[in-house]
């Protein structure tokens, strides 16, 4: 039985050569906690360019956005592809849907397209949507799309599987994920990028911001503006930096180095706000609760399983100092699943007739 999490695929981006001449002193990238959103900005000649990604847990969509301080500035090729057996083809003018299998074990090799693996299905659908004033999407070969001269762009991407619970094996599984995939997709069709933004920050900071911690005068609210930034000054060399309440950042190396000797409360402070914004990131009512292995684990055969009781309990040590009633109702809601239904194992063999051979 595979009981480890496999990888849905990736989102390939791809840019022209100028890209390559971007100024590296520009280059930054950040993790707000406050907002859970990821951005990238960098400059290429005198055009800023921005990437912004969130995952909205109200919607069930990662969003990413894409933009360039110049009109028309934007333009790159887009694809999915995935580690799992697989195919992709594009739907309409500006729709990639992927839909594949899992292997049926946890050791098997990548299988051909044409096998028939038993393992669970999945879909996923990128929906690629460009500024009105301006940009074209035009549909590329091998399954690719194209956006040429926009503004900004905006990826969806909505996914499904075939699991049914612990309880159903995947060749009995009656869900079918691309007709999931799609109606989730429909019932976010009419919104805008503001407004997938503003139903994730409602969402999200009405967790977040539930606790704050302040060890020292100097720091301020950790909650209120929390900052990971990773800058990266020269090629294959990056170091990650936390950018506090002031307009500098210092490198996140060269604090960890001085807390030996100089031990600085906005670090602890921003690692417990770190804490709070993983779990509410990785386990919500519905889904899978936070384990050894993680959701964002990138081998397909990890050296751990999806769950390991004796580190379980792990996560959720802080869970009620992170005021989190929420998610730890749906830590107890597995407990009692694993306890009272799991445990109790394999039902009796049936007993033989009388005369029946055995």
């Amino acid at each position: 039985m595979l009981k480890v999490y496999q990888l849905l695929g990736d989102i390939k981006l791809e840019f022209d050569d100028s890209h390559l001449k971007y100024d590296e002193k520009t280059y930054k990238r950040e993790l707000d906690l406050d907002t859970a959103t990821a951005r990238v900005k960098y400059s290429v000649a005198d055009i800023e360019y921005t990437r912004e990604h969130f995952a909205s847990n109200p919607n069930q969509v990662i969003v990413t956005k894409i933009s360039g301080s110049k009109p028309g500035s934007v333009s790159f090729t887009v694809s999915l592809d995935s580690k799992m057996s697989h195919h992709s083809y594009v739907k309409g003018e500006n729709q990639i849907i992927i839909e594949g299998s899992c292997p049926g074990n946890r050791y098997a090799q990548k299988l051909n397209e044409n096998d028939s693996p038993q393992g669970i299905q999945f879909t996923a659908i990128l929906d690629l949507q460009v500024s009105e004033a301006r940009g074209l999407v035009r549909v590329s070969e091998d399954s690719k799309l194209r956006v040429e001269g926009s503004d900004w762009a905006v990826l969806l991407l909505v996914s499904s599987s075939s699991f049914d619970g612990p309880f159903t094996k995947p060749i009995d599984s009656k869900k079918n994920p691309t007709s999931d995939s799609l109606s989730v997709l429909k019932s976010i069709g009419n919104l805008s990028y503001v407004d997938l933004y503003a139903h994730h920050l409602d969402d999200y900071q009405s967790l977040f911001h539930r606790v704050s911690l302040q060890l020292s005068k100097s720091s301020k609210n950790v909650s209120g503006n929390a900052s990971l930034t990773r800058k990266e000054h020269m090629p294959f060399r990056s170091d990650i930096s936390l950018k506090g309440s002031e307009d500098d950042t210092v490198s996140t190396a060269e604090r960890v180095k001085a807390f030996q000797t100089d031990e600085d409360p906005s670090l602890v402070e921003l690692l417990f706000q770190y804490g709070r914004y993983l779990l509410i990131s990785c386990s919500r009512p519905g889904t899978q609760v936070a384990n050894l292995q993680g959701i964002w684990n990138k081998d397909l055969t990890p050296p751990w399983e999806y769950v390991q009781h004796y580190s379980l309990y792990i996560f959720f040590w802080l869970h009620n100092h992170y005021n989190f009633l929420l998610l730890d109702l749906h830590f107890l809601h597995y407990i009692y699943i694993s306890e009272n239904v799991l445990s109790m194992g394999p039902p009796p063999p049936k007993k033989k007739k009388e005369g029946e051979r055995k």
